[in-house]
């Protein structure tokens, strides 16, 4: 489930929960190769969870540089 689901999910006041396979690479590694077959879905999702998560890291930043006075560039 991508983070933005879950997140907005638990901020809606429903419970969330994920599967995060534990182990040796050589024993999760097929489990998460199969799993990647079957959901083609997150073929595409990383490019955009590394996109929420520049812009957040963007807005703390500006707004960290607002609280101590400084220009955000």
């Amino acid at each position: 489930m991508s983070d933005n689901i879950s997140f907005n999910l638990a901020n809606a006041g429903y419970n969330a929960a994920k599967y995060l396979p534990y182990g040796p690479a050589k024993a999760v590694l097929p489990y998460r190769i199969r799993r990647a077959q079957e959901n083609s879905a997150i073929a595409g999702l990383g490019g955009r969870e590394v996109r929420f998560i520049q812009c957040g890291l963007r807005r703390r930043k500006q707004a960290r540089a607002l609280s101590a006075g400084q220009p955000t560039a």
